[in-house]
């Protein structure tokens, strides 16, 4: 299956085995020559310094402009929720469930379908085979979009959906006419995420940022004049936040298209419709493992919307909603990072070089994480205030303050940890360890406080950190226990058995290494 999904089907297929037969006893010895250059054993301090030091300057290179990318796309959904806290309450609730919920079920759906390009597009790259990289890109937006439309019965009746898990009808009500309105922004989502994989795989995120950057100034201006002088209300900030996703993918197209993606692309091709199904297959255990990460805060909003005082719940959850996305996508900047670094270095045969890897993106991770710790609890009494003109509200986000800091200081930990996992290939095992903690754990205990012990939204959500906690415990566990030389030797196995993708061309991993 694997082989097939690499080689495009057919002919090509066998075209690839037979190079990688030719490359194997190649591939050996250089995994035997990358091996004995592993990381050093460290004895000292300045050693320790010196070499954390070198691989906090690779991870930066890397995090650094896909934390930007993330961050700035993060923030279309972001200014949009602002906007709406000054227009009404129910707005603002309409908006949040829409954008959490509706939205967040649409993003995490369409971000894992498209992890398949992650594999691929990064080992067709790596083994000079980039021509095949516009194939894949294009087989990738044939599944989306197919994923979009079947997602679209969500959007056209998110209102019964909604109130089917007992929200507020009124927020249902308008809740459901907006998702109608954000068709466009779930086909956007359908070819945004191929494209983004696409120019990850030959290191071009600058590209990503800078078109990300332009697009939230856009979004901003778009907004303001039509919700502001045109006073367009709810279909205004509908109107900017899908003109402006779009404004982010067709400008990310126009730069591969105008031709800075040399050899990558080369125009359509039939080959993209051969072999979907296993192209498909490539990403299930990672499009779970992230929906069930999604789709575990989006459960909060509903089951929120079931409490007494529903509206000003709602809005205080959804405001903190708001600011851990922001965090998050800090952190997923983060996860690519040591995802790459961790895939890298044990592809490369380097266990110690894996493991030094992660022990500084979690002192960096962490150090972050502190710092938005504290903030929150200095400013639990005031950061509501931007976002809406309700006082009932302000005093409900200050209310989730204590909670609300720990969740953050939790989650500056557990992407990372994703992160590894995802560079070590244990896509499943994590998918597994996030259903029982979030679902079986997470959602049972915090529903027993909120209601049968009556603590409201405080209880909910320190119930449902519950299962984080624990689900961050378990990754650290076996991040420890892991033995990193039997990880190189598995990923060693692996690259053998994707045949001709994964042949390593010495300048890209010089490149990688710069």
């Amino acid at each position: 299956m694997a082989t097939r999904g690499a080689g495009g089907g057919g002919g090509d297929d066998e075209l690839m085995m037979s190079e990688a037969l030719l490359a194997a006893e190649t591939l050996n010895g250089r995994k035997a020559a990358a091996a004995a250059e592993d990381l050093e054993e460290i004895h000292s301090v300045s050693s320790f310094f010196r070499h954390a030091a070198e691989e906090n300057r690779k991870l930066w290179n890397l995090a650094g402009p896909a934390i930007f990318t993330s961050l700035a796309q993060y923030s279309l959904g972001a200014v949009t929720q602002v906007f709406a806290g000054h227009l009404t309450t129910l707005d603002l609730d309409a908006v949040s469930t829409e954008n959490n919920v509706i939205a967040g079920l649409a993003f995490g759906l369409t971000i894992g379908m498209g992890s398949a390009l992650e594999t691929l597009c990064g080992q067709a790259f790596g083994a000079g085979r980039a021509h095949m990289l516009g194939v894949y890109l294009q087989r990738s937006w044939i599944i989306l979009n197919a994923t979009a439309v079947l997602m679209l019965p969500l959007y056209l009746f998110a209102s019964p959906i909604l109130r089917l898990f007992g929200q507020d009808a009124e927020i249902a009500s308008l809740a459901g006419r907006l998702a109608i309105y954000m068709v466009p922004q779930l086909f956007a989502y359908a070819f945004n995420f191929p494209v983004q994989k696409f120019l990850q795989a030959q290191s071009k995120v600058w590209a990503m940022a800078a078109v990300s950057g332009a697009g939230l100034a856009f979004h901003v201006a778009l907004t303001w004049v039509l919700v502001g002088p045109l006073r367009m209300g709810l279909v205004g900030l509908a109107v900017a936040l899908n003109a402006s996703w779009w404004f982010v993918v067709l400008g990310q197209l126009a730069y591969i298209l105008l031709g800075h993606c040399p050899g990558a692309w080369n125009g359509f091709s039939t080959l993209a419709f051969r072999d979907l199904f296993s192209f498909a297959r490539l990403s299930l255990g990672s499009a779970i493992m992230i929906c069930l990460e999604f789709w575990f805060y989006m459960f909060l909003i509903v089951i929120v919307g079931n409490l007494e005082n529903a509206k000003v719940a709602v809005a205080a959850v959804s405001i903190c909603m708001n600011l851990f996305g922001w965090q998050i996508m800090v952190f997923f900047g983060f996860n690519a990072a040591i995802s790459v670094r961790v895939s890298n270095e044990l592809g490369a045969g380097r266990p110690r070089a894996a493991k030094l890897a992660i022990l500084v993106v979690l002192v960096s991770s962490v150090t972050i994480g502190l710092a938005f710790f504290a903030a929150v609890l200095l400013l639990r009494d005031v950061y509501g205030a931007p976002f809406t003109d309700s006082p009932a509200v302000v005093r409900a986000v200050a209310g989730l303050g204590v909670v609300f800091a720990f969740t953050l200081l939790l989650n500056s930990v557990q992407p990372v940890l994703s992160g590894v996992a995802v560079g070590a290939g244990w896509q499943w095992l994590v998918a597994y360890i996030n259903l029982a903690c979030y679902y079986l754990v997470g959602i049972p205990v915090g529903y027993l406080i909120a209601f049968p012990l009556r603590r409201g939204v405080q209880g909910m959500w320190a119930g449902m950190l519950t299962g984080v906690g624990l689900q961050t415990v378990i990754l650290v566990w076996i991040t420890l226990r892991t033995n990193w030389n039997k990880e190189a030797a598995q990923a060693h196995s692996r690259i053998q058995k994707w045949g001709g993708s994964a042949v390593p061309n010495n300048k890209v991993i010089a490149a990688q290494d710069t």
